[in-house]
């Protein structure tokens, strides 16, 4: 595994993991094209009504102020398999809207991932031609090595998840067309 990238494709979302088995450095970046203004897609970010209608349906609340705590609350879904009553959680750094929006993010879920401790998200919104946005998540997780494993979706057929491969195309999915990724029917807004 030493000096392993990873390239992940997956529904236009492409990933790059670059980690080696000796460092404890490790960072994901993921870019898409969502046909959506940049504010529709800031509102998707940072709206806990809406951030629970995509992904993991984690209903996140952001107080949108640098220095402020943030949380993730899980679905009724993942409470009944046992997921505590947060599922991530983090400080606010930095807050330009609709552009530019970066906090931590520690993982909730097991004692052993909390105990990776804090890694960075920055989301980067940058308005282009067509009415498509280009959205960058780039998630730094040095020293997390286990939760790089889980964003990154390598721990999925373990029962893991999709990471932010999932996140980002419910993402786009809902932002596009209204309906949840996996859904039989569209949520009603």
């Amino acid at each position: 595994m030493l000096g392993l990238e990873k390239r992940v494709i997956a529904s236009g979302i492409s990933s790059t993991l670059e980690d080696s088995l000796g460092s404890a450095s490790c960072t994901q970046v993921y870019r898409l094209y969502i046909h959506a203004t940049p504010e529709a897609v800031w509102e998707a970010i940072v709206d806990p009504d809406l951030t629970a209608r995509y992904g993991y349906r984690v209903r996140c609340a952001y107080d949108l102020r640098p220095g402020a705590a943030f949380m993730g609350f899980p679905s009724e879904e993942m409470r009944r398999l046992g997921v505590p009553n947060a599922t991530v959680d983090g400080v606010i750094l930095e807050v330009e809207p609709p552009r530019r929006f970066v906090h931590t993010w520690r993982m909730l879920i097991t004692p052993d991932l909390a105990s990776e401790g804090f890694t960075r998200v920055t989301w980067e919104i940058d308005g282009g031609r067509f009415g498509v946005t280009r959205l960058t998540l780039t998630h730094d997780l040095t020293a997390a090595p286990t939760v790089a494993l889980m964003a990154s979706g390598a721990m999925e057929d373990e029962g893991g998840g999709g990471g932010w491969n999932w996140v980002l195309s419910g993402l786009k999915t809902f932002v596009e067309s209204g309906t949840t990724l996996g859904a039989e029917r569209p949520h009603l807004a």
